[in-house]
């Protein structure tokens, strides 16, 4: 079974946190969400509280095939200035392991130098921190192992192509079907 982490921030956004989450789960694939806060609760940016599976420090990252970065602020700019995890995403992303972001969380994969030479998507005004991406203005862009998607409208085509990235895209319509997306 596959196995991703989420990291939460104070300041995440929740849809696009959670919603990964849940269809992830649906998918019969395995999901933490990992706060990089020190605690396990972690405030979104609309002020709703969360109760991460693990802290940063304890998770054994060997044992996951890839990570999710929600937008959200200031849930972003703590994604960015926390070292640990830009290690661990330009780790993934160099050993073919998924890296994927959401929102304005794809500046942080370009501030980390993953986005140059790839289609890269994010939410409007962050195109100029996409390092070297040619960035477009689908839902979701797809670069190897980098998926990236532009805000909290877009957070279920999102997390279906993640699915499909790690248990094929039978396992994403039969799923979008179960949840009446797009019929």
């Amino acid at each position: 079974m596959k196995k991703i982490g989420v990291f939460l921030a104070q300041g995440f956004e929740e849809i696009e946190g959670l919603t990964v989450v849940d269809i992830l789960r649906r998918a019969g694939i395995e999901v933490d969400t990992i706060s990089i806060m020190g605690t396990r609760e972690v405030c979104g940016s609309h002020k709703i509280p969360v109760l991460a599976d693990v802290l940063y420090e304890d998770v054994d990252f060997d044992k996951l095939d890839g990570v999710v970065l929600p937008g959200g602020l200031p849930g972003t700019t703590n994604l960015g200035e926390h070292t640990g995890v830009g290690d661990m995403i330009r780790s993934f992303a160099g050993s073919g392991k998924l890296v994927a972001a959401i929102c304005a969380a794809p500046s942080v994969l370009g501030q980390a130098g993953l986005l140059a030479g790839k289609k890269a998507a994010c939410y409007p005004g962050y195109e100029d921190q996409l390092t070297g991406a040619e960035v477009i203005y689908d839902e979701v862009a797809e670069a190897g192992n980098i998926i990236t998607s532009r805000g909290m409208g877009t957070t279920i085509a999102f997390a279906l192509r993640i699915t499909a990235y790690l248990a094929g895209e039978d396992k994403a319509q039969e799923l979008e079907k179960k949840i009446i997306y797009r019929q």
